[in-house]
This record gives C-alpha cells, sequence and structure tokens, in this order.
C-alpha cells in the first residue's frame, strides 16, 4: 500500500477540525455554525409555519431548503444541493407532528474549503436540533473522494477535490437516543443504525470503489457521530441559562 501524502499532513482517514455551534442567529427558530477545516456554513431554521404554500401536504409537514452561495447567484451545483439536502432531512424529520406546516431551512455558505455539501447536511442537522424539530435520528455526512491510485481519502479540501476522479457523498443515521434522552421513544427500534440515508456519487467509481468509501465513510461517522454528542450534551443542559 502506497503511503499517500496530502499537502495538509492529514492521514486518508483523517478529518479537518470540527468545529461547532449552535444558537448562533437570534431571530432564527434554530440555527448552527458548522466547520471541517476552513469550510464554513450557517444553517438558520425557521417554523413549522402554518401552511401556506401551495405544495404542501394536509398529512405531513413540509420540509423547504434554501441554498445561499457566498457570492452571486445561485446555480445548478446549487440547486442540486437543495434537492439533496431536501431530501436528507425529509428522511430525518418525524413529518407526522406538524402536518401541513412548512419549515425553512436557510443555508449561508460562509467559506468553501471543501466537502461543502457534507458540512451543509451537519450544519442543517445541529440547526434542527436548535430549533427543537422532532427528528428520527440525527444524520452525519461525510464526503469520500477517489483518487487516480485508486485509494480513498476522506474530507478532502478543494484542492484534493479538484484533483479526484470520483467520489461520495455519503449521509448516515445516527441515533437520537443517544443524545436527547426524552426522543428515545420516538426512535421507533428501527433497524437503519448500519444503513445509509443518502448516498451521491460523482465522476467516476467502480463498484468494489463505491463499497470502499462507503466502509472508510461508515467508519468515520463513528468519530462524526461521537463529536455531534459531544457538542449537543455540553448544550443540552445549559440551554435554560439562556433566559437568564
Amino acid at each position: 500500500m502506497v503511503e499517500i501524502s496530502r499537502d495538509d499532513g492529514r492521514t486518508p482517514n483523517q478529518l479537518r477540525p470540527l468545529a461547532c455551534s449552535r444558537n448562533v442567529l437570534h431571530r432564527a427558530h434554530g440555527s448552527a455554525s458548522w466547520s471541517q477545516g476552513d469550510t464554513k456554513v450557517l444553517a438558520a431554521v425557521y417554523g413549522p409555519k402554518a401552511g401556506t404554500k401551495k405544495n404542501e401536504n394536509p398529512e405531513k409537514a413540509c420540509i423547504e431548503v434554501i441554498w445561499k452561495p457566498k457570492t452571486g447567484q445561485i446555480g445548478k451545483l446549487e440547486k442540486e444541493y437543495e434537492m439533496i439536502l431536501k431530501r436528507t432531512l425529509q428522511g430525518i424529520c418525524i413529518l407526522t407532528i406538524n402536518p401541513n406546516t412548512t419549515t425553512s431551512v436557510i443555508i449561508q455558505v460562509v467559506h468553501d474549503d471543501g466537502a461543502l455539501l457534507t458540512c451543509a447536511i451537519n450544519a442543517a442537522c445541529a440547526a434542527l436540533v436548535d430549533a427543537g424539530i422532532p427528528l428520527r435520528h440525527l444524520a452525519v455526512a461525510i464526503c469520500c473522494c477517489l483518487a487516480e491510485g485508486g485509494y480513498v481519502i476522506l474530507d478532502p479540501t478543494k484542492l484534493e477535490e479538484q484533483k479526484m476522479k470520483g467520489f461520495a457523498y455519503l449521509v448516515f443515521p445516527n441515533s437520537i437516543q443517544s443524545v436527547l434522552p426524552q426522543g428515545s421513544a420516538l426512535v421507533e427500534g428501527e433497524p437503519i443504525e448500519h444503513g445509509i440515508l443518502t448516498s451521491v456519487t460523482h465522476g467516476v467509481m467502480s463498484v468494489e470503489e463505491y463499497l470502499k468509501c462507503l466502509d472508510r465513510g461508515r467508519a468515520a461517522c463513528a468519530k462524526l457521530s461521537d463529536f455531534f454528542r459531544k457538542v449537543l450534551k455540553v448544550q443540552l443542559p445549559s440551554d435554560s441559562s439562556k433566559s437568564g
């Protein structure tokens, strides 16, 4: 196995330093900033608001995602990101609790240095928790890149992304039981712990290479889940101090 050297000195499986803060925007119902290395995203949640939109369902809540690039207009790629994010969030929210309402999730890109979509998914998930939106489980997202030599690297920088022949955005469920004790009743013992919520691939990769990405991604998501738990546990007990 060839030793891969990365510009920032990380090993292939090593994530960049993680940082997350909740309740960062005071006018939103919930908010979070999430960064991995120099990639940083702000997520704001507004709602649930009473049904006003055409696409609303009297049986279910509706999730809307609005992507705001750092500069310029929203393009085809950002529209794709909105769709992937919407599908992912619909998969983790319990949509039957507030039927005929819309919850808006606004994603503001602060800085993009690679793995942007996965950072946005992680930020949105933390913001939904901050807003108290009922969730089936948390989601943790990771980007796995495939280089020419067939080796996999995790959590790429922008420069690394540009050199890769393919990459996979993978989103795994992380049981909310481990974070919110009162949420445990909402987890209907779904055996989806080792499943996958969202998988998006770009570029060229064989099935074997994809499965390699899946294995690496799943292993790394354990670290992300632990980080999520720490962040949410630290802030949950002290939430009452906000009113003080």
